[in-house]
């Protein structure tokens, strides 16, 4: 491709609404242009990296024999409310409604539309099991779309669901998709983890997420530094310890603790450890008032609450309800003399607490001494705090450290939720109805783009791998002016067009700082450079990512090239 007939408008400042590697670059090098807020045309570079990304996505499904499908992103609300997800999906949902007053959703994700397609198209056990994918356009109305293509209300996404007739065959498609997609992001040149994570509105049961590592990842990864344990930190589980204090329990007593509410406060004010206090919390679990307590330096996980009670909804208390509940405010909560009304729910590590502190139900008070298997009662101890940095690895092999992460890919057991909704059933080998179980798998493709961009940059621009660059090599001749330049600059590039090596050969009439800017700028891995020995058939060849560079001869460039474009 000639340069001089693509597009490519490239910036020469950051854009001031870009804070991100990815974002900036993909602006100024003229892959990417925003129509509206988390919206965004990919121009002819951007489409190239993207139809590359996708190709391989499509090359690993195929792979392990699912089928890809088209369905529509305009969606009847029927099947929504069906579900129970017109109301659950909140605001997010993209609604609309036709010029019959009838309402209609751009499709968020297609579990509804695939379990109706399959009802209706699919009645016996023969045809199981199968797998459906799809690369197309979903829409979400983000409430702050950020970081250009990694937060947009509409993004690129291959979604797949399998159907089965019980959860052993469910387990080997999951388990052949989690490997499909370990292949996928290695190909593509990723540093990533595979996660434990929480199925959220989606449902279901066993899921994970497939985690770029980035500094500006949205999720943090709690991670063994001994084994391939990882987990989103919202469902790391955090291993019970059998420690118990060998203090001496002492008298509960109640003391005056003015104007102290926050844990650090009421521990300096008490001439204690943070670790030695009680942190008691109020939720409300659907309709359930539920007290959490956990050691003063843990952190509630209102993730795990919600898996507990198997909730539809947790959210805290406000400090009236609080207050009405229990007769103190935020600050002097505590599990003693709770009413039969509150549930309290303690983590484990609070049960290996002796002679701590906790609030005392009475705004500037707290109880000294508190040992809780004699003190107060508990519903339940169970792993109800986040995980942290130094705690043992859930798995018994090493210890925990964190990192960041952008999530790229993400795999579910769906199980039977959707298709009890919409009575999707088949005849099993009994000739009986039997419900299907389902699975369903997400990457965000064009999410992945940006993902790349963020791990293959330096200051100057991008640095394409090779198999993922819009182009393989750019060939510059440096000054159009000059026919032996323009001459061999235009031999070279049949002869790469001639050896199938794709190549965009700069022919503008600009200055040499500029050609080297622009390339650099948009990351194209070898750079071949028709300057001042154009005469003696000499070019100059660059890498782009090593700066290694070499005068090479005309009549050997492309054996020069081939090792190193063939990927």
């Amino acid at each position: 491709m000639r340069q001089s007939k693509l597009l490519i408008p490239t910036l020469r400042e950051v854009p001031a609404e870009a804070d991100l590697k990815s974002h900036q670059l993909l602006l100024k090098a003229g892959f990417i242009r925003q129509l509206a807020s988390g919206v965004y045309n990919f121009l002819p570079l951007g489409r190239r990296v993207l139809r590359k990304v996708e190709t391989i996505v499509r090359e690993e499904m195929d792979r392990i024999g699912a089928q890809e499908v088209q369905m529509p992103a305009l969606q009847p609300a029927e099947l929504w409310q069906t579900t129970g997800r017109w109301e659950t999906m909140g605001n997010e949902l993209m609604r609309l409604k036709d010029r019959h007053e009838r309402d209609f959703a751009l499709g968020a994700t297609h579990e509804e539309v695939v379990t109706a397609l399959v009802r209706d198209e699919v009645n016996s056990y023969k045809k199981l099991p199968f797998t459906l994918y799809q690369i197309q356009a979903k829409y979400r109305d983000e409430k702050r779309p950020r970081f250009g293509l990694l937060r947009g209300r509409e993004f690129l996404m291959k979604d797949a669901y399998s159907f089965h007739e019980d959860f052993d065959s469910l387990d080997q498609t999951y388990e052949d998709i989690f490997n499909a997609y370990k292949r996928i992001f290695e190909r593509c040149g990723l540093d990533f983890r595979a996660v434990i994570a929480d199925s959220g509105e989606m449902g279901g049961k066993d899921t994970h997420e497939f985690m770029v590592l980035s500094e500006v990842g949205e999720d943090i990864i709690a991670y063994s530094n001994e084994s391939d344990f990882a987990a989103n930190i919202e469902m790391a589980p955090v291993k019970p310890s059998d420690e118990k204090s060998h203090e001496q329990p002492l008298e509960f007593e109640k003391v005056e603790t003015p104007n102290v509410k926050t844990m650090q406060e009421v521990a300096d004010y008490l001439g204690h450890t943070l670790a030695q206090g009680m942190k008691a919390i109020m939720f409300k679990v659907d309709d359930q008032y539920v007290m959490v307590v956990t050691r003063g330096d843990h952190e509630v996980n209102d993730v795990k609450l919600k898996n507990l009670y198997d909730a539809n909804n947790v959210e805290l208390a406000t400090e009236e309800e609080t207050r009405q509940l229990v007769g103190a405010g935020f600050g002097s909560l505590g599990p003693i003399h709770v009413p039969e009304t509150v549930e309290v729910i303690a983590d484990y590590a609070v049960k290996g607490l002796a002679n701590a502190t906790c609030g005392a139900n009475e705004d500037g008070y707290h109880y000294k001494n508190v040992n809780s298997e004699r003190d107060f009662n508990v519903k339940e101890y169970a792993d109800i705090r986040f995980i942290q940095e130094g705690d043992p690895s859930p798995d018994g092999h090493g210890t925990i450290e964190f990192a960041r992460g952008i999530e790229v890919g993400h795999v579910f057991k769906l199980g039977t939720k959707y298709a009890d909704d919409l009575n999707a059933t088949f005849l099993n080998k009994d000739g009986r109805a039997q419900t299907y179980v389902m699975g369903c798998y997400g990457i965000g493709v064009s999410r992945t783009l940006a993902s790349i961009v963020e791990q293959y940059h330096d200051d100057r621009g991008m640095l394409w791998p090779t198999h993922l660059a819009p182009f393989k090599v750019h060939l510059i001749n440096l000054n159009v002016k000059k026919d032996e330049q323009v001459e061999l600059s235009d031999q070279l590039y049949q002869k790469l067009l001639d050896a199938g090596i794709d190549v965009l050969y700069d022919d503008r009439p600009e200055r040499a700082g500029v050609k080297f800017n622009d390339s650099d700028l948009i990351g194209v891995p070898y750079r071949v450079v028709v300057g001042k020995r154009a005469d003696e058939g000499y070019v100059e060849f660059k890498h782009r990512s090593t700066g290694e560079q070499t005068d090479v001869h005309m009549d050997d460039l492309i054996s020069h090239l081939k090792p190193l474009v063939q990927n």
